[in-house]
């Protein structure tokens, strides 16, 4: 090291440097220093696995961190299958209630079908059984008797009781009520007047007339025993006074024969018509003829209803039957009483029209 000149007025002022001692430590600052080298070497060993370890969590955190990647990647793929399979379950559900209302209108039209099947059911048994009615009134109205209609509503009450409806209830109730007053009517029975009539034309042919005497029947009683003994075989062993008793019966047999035929040539008879008795004997023909003919007129009168022409001709009949016949005769009292029973029986008895049916039928054809 060079020394300044002196004539330099700054170094001038400088002490001059002293000489370094060499210096001591005390065994305690060496005791320090081992203590903090020691320190600053777990330090570094610290730090050193310090570093070590968060190496390893970095490591670990990138193969999670890749691991996580991968997961959300597959989360992702699996979150796009879920929509897919969401949307797919979408589109079926969607299907399904489309087909599901499908089936439901299909069930709605099926009910409806089988309602209006139902309804047809119904509503033809009543478009019959109107029909039955309608066709049984006209055949009452034909014939003059209320059977055909009591049988077509008794029909009609049994094919209701089978289809058992409880709308119908109402129906077979005014087929009850209708019924009821149908046989409560008296109606006279055609058929049977006919046959009266019938009957009665076959007796006019066997009636005695009171202007044409009736022949006189064999005698009877007494006479007839006389006769029958008479014509008994006579014992030959017989005695003298049974020859006798023959002889008084014979003389009163001839006797009682010729006062019969006496008083055959006399007849009394009360007469109510003179003119009766003036009636010729080719005459006889015409006058049952004619009464035939009234009976006749009568009997078409009653099968076409015409009752008061039936009973004018009626009385005819009976007029003529009293004028001109023998009331003794039971022939004669036989024909008087059929046509009298015939007259009362012919009498016009409307049957009742099924009103309450038919009203019945059109208000449950209508749905009311």
């Amino acid at each position: 090291m060079s020394e300044a000149p002196p004539d330099d007025p700054i170094s001038a002022n400088v002490p001059p440097p002293v000489a370094p001692r060499e210096a001591t430590l005390p065994p305690a600052a060496w005791w320090a220093a081992a203590v903090l080298l020691l320190i600053g070497v777990l330090a570094l060993a610290f730090a050193w696995m310090a570093q070590q370890r968060v190496s390893t969590l970095q490591q670990e955190l990138v193969k999670r961190q890749q691991d996580n990647q991968g997961q959300v990647v597959e989360a992702r793929m699996l979150a796009k299958q879920a929509q897919e399979g969401m949307r797919d379950a979408a589109a079926k559900v969607a299907l399904l209630e489309a087909r599901v209302a499908e089936v439901a209108i299909q069930r709605g039209q099926l009910e409806e079908l089988i309602q209006s099947l139902s309804r047809s059911r119904d509503e033809n048994v009543l478009v019959d059984i109107d029909a039955a009615i309608r066709v049984a009134l006209q055949q009452t109205a034909i014939t003059g008797t209320a059977e055909p209609l009591v049988a077509t509503l008794r029909q009609a009450d049994e094919r209701l009781a089978r289809y058992n409806q409880p709308r119908l209830e109402g129906v077979r109730r005014a087929i009850a009520r209708d019924l009821d007053r149908v046989k409560a009517v008296s109606v006279a029975d055609l058929p049977t007047l006919s046959i009266k009539l019938d009957e009665a034309v076959r007796l006019v042919d066997e009636l005695p007339l009171l202007s044409v005497a009736e022949p006189r029947k064999a005698a009877s009683g007494p006479s007839a025993a006389r006769q029958s003994q008479r014509s008994a075989p006579v014992d030959p062993g017989a005695s003298q006074s049974a020859w006798g008793k023959v002889w008084n019966e014979a003389w009163s047999g001839v006797s009682e024969r010729i006062w019969t035929e006496a008083k055959s040539l006399v007849r009394v008879t009360r007469i109510d018509h003179p003119e009766a008795m003036l009636l010729a004997p080719e005459q006889a023909y015409f006058v049952r003829e004619n009464l035939k003919l009234r009976l006749l007129n009568a009997r078409l009168a009653i099968l076409s209803r015409q009752f008061d022409t039936a009973q004018s001709d009626l009385q005819a009949c009976q007029a003529t039957l009293d004028r001109y016949f023998d009331r003794s005769s039971r022939r004669h009292a036989l024909a008087l009483e059929l046509v009298r029973q015939v007259a009362a029986q012919a009498r016009h008895a409307s049957v009742p029209r099924p009103d309450d049916t038919l009203a019945a039928l059109s208000a449950t054809s209508a749905g009311r």
